[in-house]
């Protein structure tokens, strides 16, 4: 696709602005982009680690003084964090474990959560609904059954079974 502004270059960035809920879409090269965009445009980050730098400033292991702490590190492949935002994968299959307290932050800010809300099939959805709905239900029931209101407690249950019911009733069409 060939850059809307210049009529030249090839368009390599998506300008999308929206206006009272109206979208309106820019194919523009990296120079137009550059000179048009009111944000400062990259054309590319050669790594993981430089685009999350230049996103987020430095690493969460160095405090205010900029001293290093210890960085997180694999035990079993000693990868550290910043080799694995560098490289954009693990080391090995330990390293979800080693950074696990780093992840959540990193995807949180890169996804704005770490739990997929994405679109999904019509199917899919409606049985992941469901399957929600079934376990807020079971775990209301237990609290019933620990603050032992039992009748609550049945109709609950009644109701997470009517909902399985339901649910292999659809796994069968």
């Amino acid at each position: 696709m060939i850059c809307e502004n210049c009529q030249q270059r090839e368009a390599a960035i998506v300008v999308t602005q929206v206006n009272n809920g109206h979208q309106l879409k820019k194919h523009l090269c990296h120079e137009c982009a550059a000179t048009i965009h009111p944000f400062h445009v990259e054309p590319q980050h050669d790594t993981l680690h430089d685009m999350l730098s230049t996103w987020f400033g430095s690493p969460t292991w160095y405090n205010e003084q900029q001293q290093p702490k210890k960085q997180p590190t694999c035990d079993t492949c000693h990868t550290t964090f910043d080799q694995f935002l560098q490289d954009g994968k693990f080391g090995c299959t330990d390293c979800y474990d080693a950074f696990r307290e780093n992840l959540p932050q990193l995807l949180k800010r890169l996804h704005g959560g770490t739990e997929h809300t994405g679109k999904m099939p019509g199917a899919v959805s409606e049985k992941a609904a469901l399957k929600k709905r079934i376990e807020l239900l079971r775990q209301t029931m237990r609290t019933a059954v620990e603050e032992e209101r039992f009748e609550d407690a049945a109709k609950l249950r009644d109701e997470a079974r009517a909902l399985e019911a339901q649910l292999a009733g659809g796994d069968e069409a």
